[in-house]
This record gives C-alpha cells, sequence and structure tokens, in this order.
C-alpha cells in the first residue's frame, strides 16, 4: 500500500502516471499489433476487426462500472485508514464480476451478429467481423476480473506489478499474433481468427498472473472467495460511482457506432482508414489517460483522509501536465500523421483517410485532456454523474448533426470529423464547469 496523503503531489502523479501510462500502452498494443498483421490481410479484414473491436467499448463500459467503483471506494477506504472495508469492496467487486463474465460470453455470442450487420460496409467486412469477435469474446469476458484486480491494486496506490502484467501479456500477444495470423512456423494461417486467438490467449495469461501475485505477494487486499457471496448493499455502492464511469464508454461505443454508420456509404477503405485512425488517436491519448487514472487515487485517498485542499492541488497539477502533454501531442500530429498511418499500410486510400482524420482530430486533444482529468477527480470523489453528464451532450452535440449531414446532398467525410472536434470542445467546458461546482460543494475550505 502506497500513503498517498503525504508528500508532493507532482511527485505522486508522475511516479504513478508512468507505470500506469506503460500497463496502458501494452493494453493498446494488443489492437494495434491485430492491426498491423491484419491490415496484410486486405482492406475488408482491416475494416471488420477494426468495427469489431469498436464491439469493446460495450465491455469497457462494464468494467469500467466495476474498475471506477472498485478504485473508489478502495482509496477512500485507505485514506481512512480501514483495511477492512477495502478489503470487503474488493471481493464484492470480484464476485460481480464474475456474473459480468459469465453475461458477457451468453450475450456477446449471440449479438455479434446483428451488431455486425448494422456497422459493416459489405458482406466480406461483416463476415472479417464476426470471426475476429467469435475467437476475442473470451478474452473480452475476463476483462471484469483483470480490471478489479488491476483497480483494486490502484486504489491502494499500487500500479507497478500491473504494468509488469500487462507488458509481458503484450509481448505474448506480438508473439502469438503472427504466427497464428499469419501462419509462420506452422503454416496455417488463420486471418482474422488468429487476431483474436492471440489476443485470448494473451489476456488468459494475464490473469493468471495477476491471480498469483494476490496469492504470493498482495498484503493489503487480499482474494478472499469466502466473502464472495453478493452483499447488494457494497454492490450498490460500487455501481452508484462506476455506472456513470461505464456510461461514459457506453456513450463512446455509441459514438463510434455512428461514425461507423454514416460513413458506410464511402466503403470498406473509408472504414478502414478511420478505425486504424481511431486506434492511433487512442494511443496518443495515452499519457493524459494514465495522469487521469493517476488522479483518481491519489484525489481518493486525500477525499478519504478529509485533506481537501490536497484534492484540489492534485487537479491543478494534474490539468496543466495534462494538457501541455497534449498540446505538443497535437503539433506532432499536425506535422506528418501519414508517417503513423503508413507503419501499418500502404494502401493509398486508407492512409489518405486515416491521415486526414488524425489531422482534423487533433484538435480536439487539448480538450480531451481536459476532460480525462475532470474525469478522474469525479472519480477518486465518488461523484461520477457529472462526467456523465458532460458525455451526454455529445448525443446533442455531435451524433444527431452527424447523422443529419449523412442525409444531405453535399455530404462529405471532413464534416463528421469537424462536428466531433466541436463536440469534444464543447464536452470539456461542460466538465469543467461541473467539476467546479462539485469541487465547491464537497471541498469546504478549511
Amino acid at each position: 500500500m502506497r500513503d498517498l496523503t503525504q508528500g508532493p503531489i507532482p511527485g505522486h502523479l508522475v511516479a504513478m502516471a508512468v507505470p500506469i501510462g506503460a500497463g496502458m500502452l501494452a493494453q493498446t498494443l494488443y489492437f494495434l499489433i491485430d492491426l498491423y498483421f491484419v491490415a496484410q490481410l486486405g482492406d475488408a479484414a482491416l475494416a471488420g476487426v477494426g468495427a469489431a473491436g469498436t464491439a469493446m467499448f460495450v465491455v469497457m463500459a462494464l468494467t469500467q462500472t466495476l474498475g471506477v467503483g472498485t478504485m473508489a471506494l478502495v482509496s477512500q477506504a485507505v485514506g481512512r485508514k480501514d483495511p477492512v472495508d477495502a478489503d470487503l469492496v474488493f471481493n464484492q467487486a470480484m464476485s460481480l464480476a464474475i456474473f459480468c463474465t459469465a453475461a458477457t460470453l451468453v450475450g456477446g455470442y449471440l449479438l455479434s451478429g446483428c451488431y455486425m450487420r448494422v456497422v459493416g460496409a459489405d458482406e466480406m467486412t461483416i463476415a472479417a467481423g464476426i470471426t475476429y469477435l467469435a475467437w476475442f469474446m473470451p478474452g473480452l469476458a475476463m476483462q471484469y476480473v483483470n480490471m478489479v484486480m488491476i483497480s483494486g491494486l490502484r486504489g491502494t496506490g499500487v500500479v507497478q506489478p500491473t504494468m509488469v502484467v500487462q507488458i509481458a501479456t503484450v509481448l505474448l500477444n506480438a508473439l502469438l499474433a503472427p504466427i497464428l495470423i499469419g501462419g509462420w512456423l506452422t503454416g496455417k494461417p488463420l486471418g482474422v481468427a488468429g487476431a483474436g486467438l492471440a489476443s485470448t490467449l494473451a489476456v488468459a495469461a494475464g490473469t493468471l498472473m495477476l491471480a498469483l501475485y494476490f496469492r504470493k505477494l498482495e498484503k493489503y487486499i487480499h482474494i478472499r472467495t469466502a466473502t464472495w457471496r453478493p452483499r447488494l448493499t457494497v454492490w450498490g455502492r460500487m455501481i452508484n460511482i462506476g455506472l456513470p464511469a461505464g456510461g461514459e464508454f457506453g456513450f463512446m461505443f455509441l459514438y463510434m457506432a455512428v461514425i461507423y454508420w454514416v460513413i458506410r456509404d464511402f466503403g470498406a477503405p473509408a472504414q478502414a482508414g478511420f478505425g486504424l485512425g481511431i486506434r492511433l488517436m487512442q494511443s496518443i491519448f495515452l499519457p493524459a489517460m494514465a495522469i487521469a487514472f493517476a488522479t483518481g487515487p491519489i484525489a481518493g485517498q486525500n477525499y478519504g483522509a478529509k485533506q481537501y485542499g490536497r484534492v484540489r492541488e492534485t487537479f491543478g497539477v494534474a490539468a496543466l501536465i495534462s494538457t501541455a502533454l497534449m498540446l505538443a501531442l497535437m503539433l506532432c500530429t499536425q506535422w506528418r500523421p501519414e508517417w503513423l498511418v503508413g507503419g501499418f499500410t500502404d494502401d493509398p486510400a486508407v492512409v489518405e483517410v486515416a491521415s486526414h482524420f488524425l489531422r482534423i482530430a487533433s484538435f480536439n486533444f487539448v480538450a480531451s485532456g481536459l476532460i480525462f482529468t475532470c474525469s478522474g477527480i469525479f472519480q477518486g470523489l465518488g461523484h461520477t454523474w457529472p462526467a456523465l453528464a458532460a458525455t451526454a451532450s455529445r448525443i446533442v452535440t455531435f451524433m444527431l448533426p452527424a447523422i443529419w449531414l449523412s442525409t444531405t446532398p453535399a455530404y462529405q467525410i471532413d464534416q463528421v470529423w469537424y462536428v466531433s472536434v466541436a463536440s469534444v470542445w464543447v464536452q470539456a467546458a461542460i466538465s469543467f464547469v461541473l467539476l467546479r461546482w462539485t469541487m465547491r460543494a464537497r471541498l469546504p475550505v478549511t
């Protein structure tokens, strides 16, 4: 356990954000590695895996519900010096994760075909997406247990072990991807099925390593199956905090699905270019997201310890670091987005769509950094509904305008990207205003 209620806030942010960022990079590399090898199979395969990968936001919405609820309550318990409650919250989160795993497997296999038929540009794209999801679904389902273990540790201020596990799993995925996708060594390429299987096997290895860490090394919170019998009051505490955070990812799924739907008439190259561009953009966001993920437990422990001035300081330092990083990344992306895209495909149509998307979307990087920071503070305070309200604003500012634009005679794909940028800035302004109101209400000046 690491006490985040003492010592300089900038030091805690950097010390936690670096390993968190490395772990998040490892997670992102799962999909970038898959996309690299799948891109060699053609536009339809790339578009299918990209569209299917968007379905992971549904699972991420649920894992965030668990993860944020677990992190917030564990960190606040640590700040109160209440290890019994921290242990109870962690184990109740594990029992809820097992339930979600089973539900995802059943729902995923029943609904994946329907989803791909709605967003796929053509039959080959649809078939590729369905195949990928069939093999990746077990890996997605295991993410709940992984998220609870990672979030429990993060709430106690421990992040290095999860970084090691995540890096180990991405190395395993990098080893398996060419073997299973391209048939290296075996001579039996599995194509998009191999991409899904490689990720599933890597996730399973990560689950095993995390479980072994808790069994052998973790001292503050423990896996106690005897306490897994559901306690609805504890589940309610976690869901009340985590559900809005999960809802944010749910809206991200809707946002992505709307884009795939409104650009489907531009063909598989357009969907492939957007799929590649959005994955690269998510990778670019990692520094700001790492700062936000570090912000949550720091704010949570200090809020639990009633050190309200340190919570305010956490927001100020995190916002400054995050926006500065995103400004630098925006300038880099404006300069040569083609270099990023060219490492994955040499298809001119895909490169043009992806690089043009990145150049326009980079104008929302600074706003996104502020949004991530606000979200981290909301999570630490255990009051995440305002963050969901800010995200929901994009229904009005992006989704409805994008759908309307797609019906107009002069509709161009660039219009979707510009509307998206404007909607992110509106969301950032709403997030900042709501956070100021929340901090005034919950952080009395002492």
